[in-house]
């Protein structure tokens, strides 16, 4: 057998005549499709969810069976193959929804938390939205979802009192929040907490409810403790 490369650093020409003649392909099948973030385009692709078989392959002609490749995701533009795992990053049009999603719902939880009779705090609220991605926000529509969440128990605690935050608020925070986080760097995660602080903070200092709820935003952000601490108190500082 020969083995090793020559001086220059190239293959023996025996082996490379040897891998000419014995070669593994791969036989790939179309299962699915979609549209996903290349990481290699750098955007939103389509894809192809692909499986394959693997055959040894004598001078092209395939004859036996290596076993089974993939699931892989190849995207339809590079061509590139990637592991099934790329289809858990959203595509850029989703990530955009869930950070409007996202800066919608803690607005409306600082807002239930503090109550919109200040119209500072409201027009604060409504302002943040907007700035989202909601530009045809207006403070009825928020006082009017407040009102519509204050009369279902369902989904709201309204004993502020007894609970601050809400069981059932905190569920709500956590299921548009942490499916974001991790995409987010720490920056973006932090701006989202500050964004909900200075609605809170628009007509004063944080009220118990205010500042219980702001803790659960953090806590979804997958920020630690100190760290929403640190940004409730930067908050309150004029830039």
């Amino acid at each position: 057998m020969v083995q090793g490369r020559g001086q220059n650093g190239t293959k023996p020409r025996a082996v490379g005549i040897l891998e000419r003649i014995w070669t593994t392909r791969t036989s790939w099948t179309t299962v699915g499709d979609g549209e996903f973030f290349c990481p290699e385009c750098g955007g939103d692709r389509n894809f192809r969810r692909r499986t394959g078989r693997r055959r040894l392959a004598v001078l092209g002609v395939p004859l036996l069976s290596r076993g089974a490749a993939g699931p892989v995701v190849e995207c339809a533009a590079c061509e590139t193959h990637f592991g099934t795992d790329a289809l858990d990053h959203p595509t850029t049009t989703r990530f955009s929804a869930m950070l409007r999603d996202a800066v919608h719902t803690v607005a409306l939880a600082v807002l239930a938390a503090g109550g919109t009779s200040s119209r500072t705090v409201t027009s604060a609220a409504v302002a943040t939205v907007r700035a989202a991605g909601y530009d045809d926000c207006t403070e009825e529509q928020l006082i009017t979802l407040i009102e519509a969440l204050a009369a279902d128990t369902g989904r709201f605690l309204t004993d502020t009192e007894a609970d601050p935050c809400g069981a059932a608020l905190a569920i709500e925070l956590h299921e548009s929040l942490e499916p974001l986080a991790p995409h987010l760097a720490p920056a973006g995660r932090e701006s989202i907490l500050l964004q909900g602080a200075r609605i809170a903070l628009a007509d004063g200092p944080y009220s118990p409810a205010e500042r219980e709820v702001l803790t659960t935003v953090g806590g979804a952000l997958q920020l630690c403790a100190d760290d929403v601490a640190r940004l409730l108190a930067a908050a309150r500082t004029p830039s």
